[in-house]
Parts: structure tokens; C-alpha cells; sequence
């Protein structure tokens, strides 16, 4: 039985009901013929709260799929790097990174060792929204303008939510994204 902290497997060839569990449709239409670069696509897009296993017929070998490169391995764990994280909050502060996770702290969106793997427009756009909560709170530094500084908040606080959406569409169903508000 795996360890409850350690990822859920997932079998290809599984005939029985999964529950709610759904993939996007082009997904689910690339596994109807399993190979090597849909095991591939299947565990990117599952991330690293699953395992992926590939069962090689010719060499008569079941490894498992690397969701980080397009290697196969022997190992869970074969890159001995820090796990990346599984719950993310989206927060915005006063200088700060956009994105929270336990054991990262604050971190860039396009942060190698969280593996994210976000668009280019949302990583643009995550970092337009910090900065933009950077330039409310120096205006208001500046100004001590209350009410202008409640209407910014209000508009961080929807555009936040929103981005915050969107990364949990990116990061798919192994992670979870939370949205934490502005300062």
C-alpha cells in the first residue's frame, strides 16, 4: 500500500470508474492509443502528486514516467531534488513573490525548482499583478490616500482572483491553488 504522503498511481489500462476524475478531452483521446509520448503527456499534465508507469513490451520493463523530463526512471524520486509543491497560494504583498507554497515561501511563477511549468502570459501577467500591488502600496505610502488605496485593493483583489484560477487550469488536478488576497 503507498504512503498516503506519497503520489497516487495511476494505471493506463484501468477499465473501472475513476469517479470524478476527468482529463481534458485531447488528453483522454491520445491515451485511447497508449505510448510512450502519451504516458509522457498524461503524467506532465498530472504532475508530481501521481506516478506514471510505462510498461515497455519490447525490452519487458515497467518504468516510471518522469513528469519533470522526458526520461523514464527506476526511481520515484530519480533527480534527488526537493519536492516540488503541491498546494499554492496566490497572494499579493508589498514586495514580494506572487506565489506561496509551504517549504518555497514566497517564489517567482517561472521558479525552476517549483515546476510550475505556467504560460508565458500568466507568468507575465502573475508578475504585472505584483507589480501593480508594489506601485498601489507606494502610492498610498505617498499619497495616504485611503479610499484611492480600498478601490486598488478591490481591483488587486478580483484581478488576483482570477489569476489565481488560471494557475490552478495550468498546474492540473495534482496540485492545489488556493487564492490568500493582497497584503
Amino acid at each position: 500500500m503507498p504512503h498516503p504522503d506519497g503520489p497516487r498511481q495511476l494505471l493506463l489500462r484501468a477499465d473501472t470508474y475513476l469517479g470524478g476524475f476527468k482529463l481534458p478531452a485531447d488528453l483522454a483521446a491520445r491515451l485511447r492509443e497508449p505510448d510512450l509520448e502519451a504516458a509522457r503527456a498524461l503524467a506532465e499534465h498530472l504532475g508530481p502528486s501521481w506516478s506514471v508507469r510505462y510498461q515497455d513490451e519490447r525490452h519487458r520493463t515497467t518504468k516510471l514516467v518522469c513528469w519533470g523530463c522526458p526520461r523514464l526512471h527506476w526511481a520515484a524520486d530519480p533527480h534527488d531534488t526537493p519536492a516540488p509543491p503541491s498546494h499554492i497560494v496566490v497572494e499579493g504583498e508589498y514586495k514580494w513573490y506572487p506565489l506561496r507554497a509551504e517549504g518555497f515561501d514566497d517564489f517567482a511563477p517561472d521558479d525552476p525548482a517549483a515546476a510550475l511549468g505556467l504560460s508565458e502570459a500568466l507568468v507575465d501577467d502573475l508578475y504585472t499583478w505584483a507589480r501593480a500591488v508594489d506601485a498601489a502600496m507606494e502610492t498610498w505610502t505617498k499619497d495616504r490616500d485611503d479610499a484611492a488605496l480600498t478601490a486598488a485593493h478591490d481591483r488587486l483583489g478580483d484581478a488576483g482572483r482570477e489569476l489565481t484560477e488560471r494557475v490552478a487550469r495550468e498546474v492540473g488536478p495534482g496540485r492545489t491553488v488556493t487564492y490568500g488576497g493582497v497584503w
